[in-house]
């Protein structure tokens, strides 16, 4: 498929940058998104826009989601002149977002009926690796459809993986990310107990960072927790939401995660103490305040 046209629907700090940088590559892009300033910066590129999903889908070879949450993906999909009234066949649709695995194999199930191809894509890195189309992509779908939309994903991704069948992309970003947020929670209680404890933060740090324990996740809870640095670009609802998603694969899965169980609570009373919109590490504020 040579430089097909693309709908991007959801142009937040990640999508804003992916269409930009498609932009930059020769795409013809046609966008919608509720945020008009977001929407107005991609037309004043050579971006169209459409008012609804349905004309978006008509006229796009490929349609990319960048959505925050699986409910208003389904909404885009399934909604009067949405997404799926306007597919046609042989077009292919690209989830970019983190969500539940049953629900994108659903919606696959649905696609696949009117001869549209879908494939699961959540990423990896930041907003500026995707300006810089230097993310990680965890693609899954069938290869037929992968191999179809592979050019334009190596675009946009430094490293593009397949993972398997539709859904294994949603799966395996879930498990990342249950890996990762427990990881912060662990750290940044530890440093809330040794400071409850009189152990100096910092000391902690550097005993722990020459040990088995080491990684990326410690240096940002240390940055957080020691340096006041708050620098990890994900948020604590964001990661509440995952987490939970986790716990929905799971129990669809028919199995438990009391691993995940602990790190959703702790997620979810910062989210219920007003630290949404703070970076994960700063769940550190929370573990310190738990005082009896």
């Amino acid at each position: 498929m040579s430089k097909p046209t693309i709908g991007f629907i959801g142009l937040g700090l990640m999508g804003g940058n992916m269409v930009e940088n498609l932009q930059n590559k020769g795409y013809q892009l046609i966008v919608m998104d509720l945020n008009k300033e977001a929407v107005t910066k991609c037309v004043e590129r050579g971006a169209q826009t459409v008012s609804t999903g349905k004309e978006l889908a008509a006229a796009s070879d490929i349609v990319m989601l960048c959505l925050t949450t699986s409910d208003i993906v389904e909404k885009v999909v399934y909604s009067d002149e949405g997404l799926l009234d306007g597919l046609k066949e042989g077009s292919v649709l690209i989830d970019f977002g983190t969500s539940i695995p049953a629900s994108t194999k659903k919606i696959g199930k649905d696609l696949a009926a009117k001869g549209v191809g879908m494939i699961d894509a959540p990423l990896g890195r930041t907003p500026a690796h995707a300006k810089d189309g230097l993310l990680n992509i965890m693609a899954a779908g069938d290869l037929e459809t992968f191999n179809k939309v592979k050019p334009v994903l190596d675009d946009q991704g430094e490293n593009v993986f397949h993972l398997g069948e539709l859904g294994a992309g949603h799966t395996t970003k879930l498990i990342n990310n249950f890996m990762g947020m427990t990881t912060v929670c662990a750290m940044s209680q530890a440093f809330a107990v040794a400071d409850h404890a009189g152990v100096n933060r910092q000391q902690l740090f550097d005993i722990m960072s020459t040990g088995p324990s080491n990684s990326p996740f410690m240096h940002f809870c240390k940055n957080y927790a020691v340096d006041g640095v708050s620098d990890l670009g994900f948020s604590i609802a964001n990661a509440n939401k995952d987490l939970g998603y986790f716990l929905q694969m799971v129990e669809d899965l028919g199995t438990v995660s009391k691993i995940a169980e602990g790190s959703s609570a702790n997620l979810q009373a910062a989210f219920d103490a007003g630290m949404g919109q703070g970076n994960v590490p700063e769940i550190f504020d929370y573990f310190k305040s738990l005082v009896k």
